[in-house]
């Protein structure tokens, strides 16, 4: 198909996991949701699995085919050498449950994954397969309200502060203290579930109570571990996944600061609504608060069991009216663009580019009107204006223009 203009209008795929809020993306898309389903992600970006669509002559056109079809014009020369297709995937999303105990292996690990289970002949869409693709998947999310996530392990001092102070915990002090996290980590996450139920019910129990009692807040382990069990979870039968509420970083997340997750740290987000760019892979090792497939092996053989104080970005400034959060990959950028009436913001595409609207609305060259929840493409190349009548703020997702220089390195 013939691309004769360089800003097309994108609609993105939404995905309704169980996890997801039932009022903000409605509301972002300007959708009615009268089956009360839960809108978890939305998705912009070519992934084969949810692939969004450009308005081509007021028709909708699968992006992944576009690419796979042009892809020096819709991505750049060098993008499209250096990765083969669009190299990042850009969400928006509304965390209402806890996710996922989670970790994303390095690219060379996924590979090396893919490949065997390639061999071992598991269908890409089987339930239990690990390595959906050959791509790391590091991720940047940027806060859009206030926003709460494990991320890294706690300091040494701070675990073991942790297991002195807790009933249940104590038991576990002498075995850290000799063998270390990673023993520690591995053991309480492969007990059999009985051991896991006589271990933490009481402390389940208590948590609750202290929830209902009013002494507990978003920075205590307890008040994310009664959420959980609040919601309806049965008592009786404990996730292993509690461990790592008690041992990882809590961290909490203003609107407009971020957040960088690199291979090997182990995660998960507790509630709120954010931005996510993150490499176009769908790779994700898992450990419980999950219905999906869990394997607790796999995911220990792929964690830093180093130490981690979270690092919250306020990002720097950039063009007009842009803030740019530096991500330590050749992947992807993103950018928080706020306007004003009388600003505007000027650039040309290095590569494709996806722009949304978050807040407010806008106008790119004075032909395009965008209002919150809806997104642009432009392709490589293409320049462009967007301006604004009052306060609207976009996030812009891009690729590095040092990833199209070092093409023919790789």
């Amino acid at each position: 198909m013939e691309l004769s203009e360089k800003l097309y209008k994108l609609q993105g795929k939404i995905l309704h996991y169980a996890w997801g809020g039932y009022d903000f993306l409605p509301s972002f898309l300007g959708i009615a949701n009268t089956d009360h389903r839960p809108f978890a992600e939305y998705w912009m970006g070519a992934h084969p699995s949810a692939p969004s669509e450009l308005i081509v002559a007021g028709q909708p056109v699968a992006l992944d085919g576009l690419i796979r079809d042009e892809p020096t014009v819709l991505l750049s020369a060098g993008v499209a050498e250096l990765f083969s297709g669009l190299p990042y995937l850009f969400k928006v999303q509304d965390v209402r449950e806890i996710l996922s105990i989670q970790v994303h292996p390095s690219r060379e690990e996924a590979q090396k994954g893919f490949e065997r289970e390639e061999a071992a002949g598991i269908p890409i869409t089987a339930p239990h397969r690990n390595y959906k693709d050959r791509n790391h998947k590091p991720e940047m999310l940027v806060a859009l309200s206030e926003f709460w996530l494990l991320h890294g392990f706690k300091q040494k001092a701070e675990i073991e502060a942790t297991l002195a102070s807790i009933y249940e915990f104590k038991v576990l002090l002498p075995y850290y203290k000799r063998e270390g996290l990673k023993a520690l980590y591995g053991m309480v996450m492969e007990m059999e579930q009985q051991e896991i139920n006589a271990l933490l019910r009481d402390l389940v129990k208590r948590e609750i109570r202290n929830w209902n009692d009013g002494l507990l807040t978003k920075e205590m382990p307890g008040w994310w571990v009664a959420k959980l069990y609040q919601s309806g979870n049965p008592v009786q039968e404990i996730d292993r996944a509690v461990f790592s509420i008690y041992l990882f970083n809590i961290v909490k997340l203003n609107p407009g600061e971020a957040l960088f997750q690199g291979a090997g740290v182990p995660h998960a987000y507790l509630e709120g609504q954010d931005v996510e760019l993150m490499a176009n892979s769908d790779n994700v090792l898992r450990a419980g608060l999950t219905p999906k497939h869990i394997d607790v092996p796999e995911l220990i053989k792929h964690t830093s069991f180093e130490p981690v104080t979270p690092r919250i970005l306020q990002g720097v400034p950039g063009l007009t009216g842009e803030t740019l959060y530096p991500c330590p990959v050749k992947d992807f950028g993103i950018a928080r663009i706020e306007l004003t009436s009388g600003t505007a913001y000027s650039n040309t595409a290095a590569s494709f580019e996806i722009l949304v609207v978050t807040e407010g609305g806008a106008v790119i060259n004075n032909s395009m009107v965008l209002k919150r929840g809806e997104a642009v493409a432009v392709l490589a190349g293409g320049e462009y204006t967007i301006q604004a009548s009052g306060h609207s703020t976009l996030f812009k997702a891009f690729v590095p223009p040092i990833a199209s220089s070092q093409a023919g390195e790789n």
